[in-house]
């Protein structure tokens, strides 16, 4: 049961803390998303950089469409947070109670946060394929989750479903890299209470913000290729792209991306765009893992009280 109670809330906080850095960091999403679904060759870009974009919302007065698709890219950063932070802590505490280790490896904790993150790719996907679509459409232009997913096959709305479960290794090394960190820093910090009740020990914000920095810079440059790939197989047909339907079509699968940039942008097109996400994909992450560590304590404790009332409850019911 405790193991249970304390998946449940790593779950919960970790699902919070992205809820609240995906809001807060929205408009730089949007800018970065437009910029980097933009395949056109030297010369003919419409965009030079994420800051052209934002003047482009500012003089065609669509400052508010930068918040376009927020709603559903709140549902699935929750829902996806929640499951990925219960499965990684639920699966590693499975492993370490099974295997006898007082501690994790970076081995088996990678292994187990690749395995979380596939299983969470697969599940929301869909949301992940909608809020893309509506984020990079023409501002102003923008339409509803269910418009959105309608308008295409249902395999349509799985598009990017291979590089996604690929992708899965970056929060998987950034999340490894942050617990053995994290549990270095914590090691002599550890209380004396080892109760199932305990509340378990926090990083101060600063460090987390920190740690989850370093962790996400050196993971996004790794992988910002097929990042920006992504990005492009589920980005919304632009009315000015110039492209025909069978380069369009050809752009959603992982090689035909992959050659279009080559075609069109060449060696630097595969990083076109990094600069902003790295420092979109740093201060999400960093945010989320700071909030997730300051809330940790509070959902902990908060979820002690709720099975404790219902505890009490079911006792009074039994008696009476």
């Amino acid at each position: 049961m405790a193991l249970n109670m304390e998946s449940l809330a790593e779950a919960t906080s970790g699902a919070v803390g992205s809820l609240l850095s995906t809001t807060i960091l929205y408009p730089l999403d949007t800018c970065k998303s437009k910029y980097q679904a933009e395949l056109r060759a030297h010369g003919q870009a419409k965009y030079r950089n994420t800051f052209d974009v934002l003047l482009e919302a500012i003089s065609s007065r669509q400052v508010l469409s930068l918040y376009q698709g927020l709603g559903t890219k709140n549902v699935q950063s929750f829902v996806s947070s929640f499951i990925y932070f219960y499965g990684y802590d639920f699966f590693k505490k499975l492993y370490l109670k099974r295997s006898g280790f007082k501690s994790i490896g970076t081995r088996a904790n990678l292994v187990i946060a690749v395995v979380a993150g596939a299983f969470t790719v697969i599940i929301t996907q869909p949301l992940d394929t909608a809020s893309s679509r509506m984020q990079t459409s023409d501002f102003g232009k923008s339409k509803g989750f269910w418009k959105t997913l309608s308008e295409g096959t249902w395999s349509e709305a799985f598009d990017g479903l291979g590089i996604s479960i690929i992708l899965t290794s970056n929060p998987a090394i950034q999340y490894t890299a942050f617990d053995q960190f994290k549990a270095r820093m914590l090691k002599e910090k550890m209380k004396s209470k080892r109760g199932a009740e305990s509340s378990p020990e926090s990083l101060s914000a600063f460090s987390a913000f920190v740690l989850g920095a370093v962790s996400k810079c050196f993971a996004t440059c790794i992988t910002y290729p097929l990042i920006r790939c992504k990005v492009m197989i589920q980005s919304a047909e632009s009315e000015g792209d110039g492209e025909d339907e069978a380069e369009l079509k050809a752009r959603k699968t992982i090689s035909g991306s992959l050659h279009a940039i080559w075609k069109k942008e060449g060696l630097m097109g595969f990083f076109k765009g990094l600069q902003p996400q790295i420092l979109k994909t740093v201060l999400s992450s960093a945010l989320l893992l700071m909030i997730k560590e300051k809330i940790s304590k509070t959902t902990w404790v908060l979820l002690l009280a709720v099975r404790r009332y219902l505890f009490l409850t079911r006792a009074r019911l039994k008696s009476s």
